[in-house]
């Protein structure tokens, strides 16, 4: 199995993208911590994959809870191999829908949180001199940017940057820092991002599979098997790289 005893913390583990990867990485022989902000559905994802998984409620918008994070996933785990910074949220709108509020939420969650954790990672990891992988989900609209999702491209744009330098500072330490940039994907975030809008969900879905040569936008496992190799000793030799997993959707 290609992540056999690896001890890895996933956030926004009860979402789409963080759920499916912590089926993949539970199946490749994973023990994982998984976080996010309410008990209940964690419970229920744990329960489906049993003895391997834990979790952690906690708050992504409280400083403390993501510096502390790594240190008690390794205290939970007995160790610590990697961290999959998964979680993150959509604000929709150009500059001038865009709320002050809107874009310090944005900030503190799709960055704030991912450097705090990638800080606190690298830390413990240096200290017990031990080699780990850290697997940041950016985006390809952070790469490319779309229309009326400034905050959104903003975030995952330093994202990228921040894997990018988070890779070469740390190579020499053992410590793998690399992104999966996604296109669209078909989690429950999106839909409900259609039905926010007011539009017909599958009509939406099928215009948008239209859009990709490969004939389908991803799903969550498509997203998830590359997290899980960038986990694995398969991609040892791939650092501070942000891959793009888009199903060769054209730019633009």
């Amino acid at each position: 199995m290609r992540l056999d005893q690896q001890r890895l913390v996933i956030t926004g583990a009860a979402g789409g993208i963080g759920r499916a990867t912590a089926r993949r990485a539970v199946a490749e022989g994973a023990q994982v911590l998984l976080t996010d902000r309410e008990a209940e559905p964690l419970e229920r994802v744990c329960v489906e994959l049993g003895e391997a998984a834990q979790w952690l409620a906690g708050d992504l918008l409280e400083p403390a809870f993501c510096d502390s994070l790594a240190e008690q996933a390794a205290s939970r785990l007995n160790g610590l191999d990697g961290v999959i910074n998964n979680a993150g949220i959509i604000t929709r709108g150009n500059v001038l829908a865009t709320r002050d509020a809107d874009w310090r939420a944005s900030f503190a969650i799709n960055v704030d949180a991912v450097f705090r954790i990638c800080r606190s990672a690298i830390a413990w990891l240096t200290t017990q001199r031990q080699a780990g992988v850290i697997v940041n989900v950016a985006s390809c609209w952070g790469l490319y940017p779309g229309p009326d999702h400034l905050a959104y491209c903003t975030t995952k744009a330093a994202v990228a940057a921040m894997t990018r330098c988070l890779g070469r500072d740390h190579a020499p330490d053992r410590i793998r820092v690399n992104a999966v940039a996604p296109n669209e994907v078909d989690t429950p975030m999106l839909r409900s991002g259609f039905e926010i809008r007011g539009l017909n969900v599958d009509t939406a879905v099928s215009e948008l599979d239209a859009s990709v040569p490969l004939g389908r936008i991803a799903t969550p496992d498509d997203i998830a098997d590359v997290i899980v190799f960038l986990c694995s000793d398969q991609s040892r030799y791939v650092c501070g790289s942000v891959i793009e997993v888009n199903g060769a959707k054209p730019v633009g």
